[in-house]
């Protein structure tokens, strides 16, 4: 994760006019470390540790911390892979809370769950 990503994940707020990102799903993490430690904290950093494990997804998300929300057409147009792979890499890591996407029409618009990179990075934190 970049000092970038790091910075914008403890201060960025979701813009609620963005038509291509939704909602948070979540409400904020608490700031405490309650819940961080145990067998259900292992499977959650296993699970999100797992969905960053791949080059291409990490750079995924490297884009979607630059701009707030971005249709899968301009993410394919910024990566050497093929649409289909991009959109599995996309699957990928909202399946594991890290991407959340909506559906405007014919376009899908992408963008970080800012809570579940929190939560990932304090999993982290406390190995």
């Amino acid at each position: 994760m970049t000092a970038r990503m790091v910075n914008r994940m403890d201060t960025e707020q979701i813009d609620p006019q963005d038509a291509l990102c939704s909602a948070p799903a979540e409400p904020d993490m608490p700031s405490d470390l309650q819940g961080l430690e145990g067998p259900e904290a292992d499977d959650e950093l296993a699970k999100l540790a797992k969905a960053i494990g791949h080059p291409a997804r990490v750079r995924i998300l490297r884009m979607l911390s630059q701009k707030e929300a971005r249709v899968c057409s301009q993410i394919v147009g910024e990566l050497p892979l093929a649409q289909s792979t991009v959109s599995e890499h996309l699957r990928i890591l909202k399946d594991a809370g890290l991407v959340r996407s909506n559906q405007d029409g014919p376009r899908v618009g992408y963008c970080i769950n800012y809570n579940a990179l929190r939560k990932l990075k304090a999993l982290v934190a406390i190995i």
